[in-house]
């Protein structure tokens, strides 16, 4: 059943002392299935933030119609979202900062303690995130994510800048919740390799303005090795389509094919 339905014909922005407007996606559609896991993967500034944001309801200013379990965005199911950095509230403890997004019933149910539980953060929730590292803090803001009841998860590069053993283990964490939970993910991200480990479903997006040139479905089944079992699924979609990652690479390092951006690729 689809849960998520996008249909954004066109999206720019007015920028101070530029007389036409900025386009940043042009024709961005697809749909996302009840309990699916989905990344949006591209390249920097081709419109993938811009495109959370829209679904979240954060910004209506856009031609075309998204629908969230057949409501508007902002006027249907709860939304969680985690951004790039955790944005935590500073004075805030831990158990506080989940608290502060949760319902009335979920914090009389002990919801935002359960979380603590399940993320491995119950000897932290006294704490104040400037207390833990930056992948606590990302760990935290995941639970957060969780604390709001979403109907679907928006997540954009939550796990970008750490280090390597921190975001593997926060993926699989991830996943784990996602099991329990049967959540419904949208994921940005411009790592393939990230991608190809969590997602159902890829979308790829080309240089600005974004739109989608291939929607792939990863063809192996879950529990999967980000070293072995991936490599050569990653192998084989470069093979079929070679100008895949340079054309994400941005105007200024190569375009995408005529071919490639003309159409979308079902794999």
């Amino acid at each position: 059943m689809t849960l998520l339905s996008v249909n954004i014909l066109r999206k720019s922005f007015v920028l101070p002392g530029v007389g036409d407007p900025l386009i940043v996606l042009d024709d961005v559609t697809f749909e996302v299935g009840d309990g699916e896991f989905v990344c949006v993967l591209g390249p920097s500034g081709c419109g993938k933030t811009t495109v959370l944001q829209l679904v979240a309801g954060l910004d209506a200013e856009f031609e075309g119609q998204i629908s969230l379990d057949g409501a508007p965005p902002g006027q249907g199911p709860r939304v969680g979202y985690m951004f790039q950095s955790p944005r935590l509230m500073p004075w805030m403890t831990v158990l506080e900062n989940l608290r502060l997004v949760a319902s009335k019933d979920s914090i009389a149910s002990a919801l935002p303690e359960r979380l603590l539980t399940d993320f491995d953060l119950q000897a932290f929730m006294n704490a104040h995130p400037n207390r833990l590292s930056g992948g606590m803090q990302r760990r935290v803001a995941l639970a957060r994510a969780y604390a709001v009841e979403p109907k679907i998860l928006l997540l954009d590069e939550p796990f970008v800048s750490l280090d390597v053993p921190v975001a593997s283990a926060l993926r699989i964490l991830l996943l784990k919740q996602c099991r329990q939970r049967k959540a419904t993910v949208l994921f940005v991200t411009h790592d393939l390799g990230e991608a190809l480990f969590l997602a159902d479903r890829i979308l790829f997006m080309s240089p600005r303005p974004g739109k989608i040139v291939l929607e792939y479905q990863v063809p192996i089944k879950r529990p999967r090795s980000e070293s072995k079992d991936l490599e050569a699924v990653r192998e084989d979609l470069l093979r079929r389509f070679p100008q895949i990652l340079s054309g994400l690479a941005g105007p200024d390092q190569g375009a995408v094919s005529e071919d490639l951006a003309g159409a979308v690729f079902r794999a």
